[in-house]
């Protein structure tokens, strides 16, 4: 398991913040163990063609979509996409050259950043504006975004892990 993600259930009791970075811990640990035990070729396998989904291609999406709402968006930074030039957020499916270190590498710096961010914000209210979407959005939304954005793709990486090696579970 990758440091700090370990996989444990959110609380059934807490605030409001405890219980979102709780659920969001949970489902970046969940991505992680998903991969957890696989070698490269593995974690590389796409799904049904034409799709270019794999394992791998979830991971470094994840980062780049940490590395959007927590550096550009809620830290305001300026900073270039991971795995594309041309700020095309599909580029990060694409990993048919990418290995387990430079994947998750990026992916667990980026939540390192994203819980820093989490940690020194003074509430779940503070807000940042999103330039594609021309609104304020609050902390509160962008975590719940991620939770979103995790769950979705933690489906897609249950069917991907069950055809590389029959391994299931929630």
């Amino acid at each position: 398991m990758i440091i700090g993600m370990e996989r444990t259930g959110p609380p059934l009791t807490g605030n409001e913040r405890e219980t979102l970075r709780a659920y969001l811990d949970y489902h970046r640990a969940t991505l992680a163990w998903k991969c957890e035990g696989l070698d490269d070729e593995q974690l590389r396998r796409t799904s049904t063609p034409p799709s270019a989904l794999s394992l791998l291609g979830l991971v470094r999406h994840m980062g780049e979509v940490e590395r959007q709402w927590f550096r550009r968006v809620m830290g305001g930074e300026e900073v270039p996409h991971l795995w594309s030039d041309t700020r095309d957020f599909q580029a990060a499916y694409d990993a048919s050259g990418a290995t387990r270190a430079e994947a998750f590498g990026a992916w667990q710096e980026e939540v390192a950043h994203a819980r820093r961010v989490e940690a020194a914000a003074e509430s779940l209210e503070v807000t940042a504006y999103v330039p594609s979407w021309k609104e304020e959005v609050s902390l509160r939304l962008v975590m719940l975004h991620l939770i979103h954005e995790y769950a979705r793709h933690n489906g897609h990486a249950d069917l991907l892990r069950e055809a590389i090696d029959g391994a299931t579970g929630a």
